[in-house]
Order: structure tokens, then C-alpha cells, then sequence
């Protein structure tokens, strides 16, 4: 798959099929996202990989899933994910790693989208929770999750018109919709 085809076919994964993903493509994930741009090269990122059974299962209850569709957008039982990479961040550093954060992010998407794997990236969880369950050192606090799991869904986007409702949903048929604002809505050329 080319790199354009991997952004457009990516969509937000959040139902998962209950099989592992092996070890060494997660390290090649989180290899992906440590070699994107960092503001002055300063690399303040760490990552963390969760695939332990018990972990997984203290890590689910403090995650904020599908705020439009919840709770049918959340993962129900069996459908939960096969791992998690939190991105963590040395906010000493640099006190705004949101940039950082989301270049590193975005090539973790697209790698495992390359591996057939799907992601949903969460910024709404329990930080102080999750902190503590995966025992943060000081110096660093779990900035990002990104879960991970081969897909149970097949989510699809939809153009929409300027003034449209942005709100994702799911049809009759359980398939989520995602829509998105149309690109000559939103490009300009030199000048507005």
C-alpha cells in the first residue's frame, strides 16, 4: 500500500478482534514514532507497551472511548483491545509536547495501519489512574494511549457540507460513519 492510500484508508478503530500482535511489530511501532519530528530535537518521548492480560484490564476503565456514540462506540467484552502504547512525556523539557505527541502519534497510525493493525488514539483517560497502574516515574506523566488491535470494524468516512453536523455515528447496521469536511471547503490557494 502507498503512503497516500495508507492516510486515506485509515479510520478509528475501537471494536477489536481478541488476537495478539506480535511483539517485534510493536517495537516497530514505537520505532515508527520516535523517528518523527520533535520541536528542537529535544525527544522529550518515551513510550510504553502494554499487551500484559492483567495491565490491559486495570488500563480499560479509565479510558474515555466514543464520546458521540457512547456506550455503543465502546469496546464491549471480546472486542477490547489487543495492546496499548502510551506516550509519555518529560513536560520539564518542554511544558507543550502536544506537537511532538501527535507527529509521533500519527506515523504509529500509520504504521500499523501498513500491518493490518487498528488504532484509536485517547486522550480522555484517568491520568493520575493509568500513572499509577503502569508506576510513571516522576519525571515522566502518560500523555497519549494508543490502542491497538486487529480490526472488528470497518468504519467509513463521508464527505460532508460547510455547517454540517461533525458527530460521527453508526447506522442500522452497527457501521460507524465518519464525516469529514470536504476539501474544497477547507483549501485555499495564496489567498483566501
Amino acid at each position: 500500500m502507498d503512503i497516500y492510500k495508507t492516510i486515506i484508508s485509515r479510520r478509528t478503530i475501537r471494536k477489536f478482534k481478541q488476537e495478539k500482535i506480535d511483539s517485534e511489530i510493536l517495537r516497530k511501532l514505537v520505532n515508527a514514532g520516535r523517528l518523527a519530528p520533535s520541536a528542537a530535537n529535544i525527544q522529550l518521548l518515551e513510550y510504553l507497551i502494554v499487551d500484559d492480560k492483567d495491565l490491559k484490564e486495570k488500563i480499560f476503565p479509565n479510558l474515555a472511548w466514543a464520546g458521540y456514540i457512547k456506550p455503543e462506540g465502546d469496546p464491549g467484552e471480546g472486542e477490547r483491545p489487543a495492546a496499548y502504547i502510551i506516550i509519555l512525556a518529560d513536560r520539564k523539557l518542554n511544558p507543550a509536547p502536544e506537537r511532538d505527541i501527535g507527529a509521533s502519534a500519527e506515523n504509529m497510525n500509520l504504521a500499523a495501519q501498513g500491518e493490518g493493525i487498528g488504532c484509536c488514539w485517547i486522550g480522555a483517560f484517568k491520568k493520575k489512574k493509568v500513572n499509577k497502574i503502569i508506576s510513571v516515574p516522576e519525571n515522566l506523566s502518560a500523555e497519549l494511549v494508543i490502542a491497538l488491535g486487529y480490526p472488528m470494524e470497518k468504519p467509513v468516512s463521508e464527505d460532508i457540507r460547510k455547517g454540517s453536523s461533525i458527530k460521527y455515528y453508526k447506522d442500522d447496521l452497527g457501521t460507524l460513519h465518519v464525516p469529514k469536511r470536504r476539501l474544497e471547503d477547507i483549501l485555499h490557494f495564496n489567498k483566501f
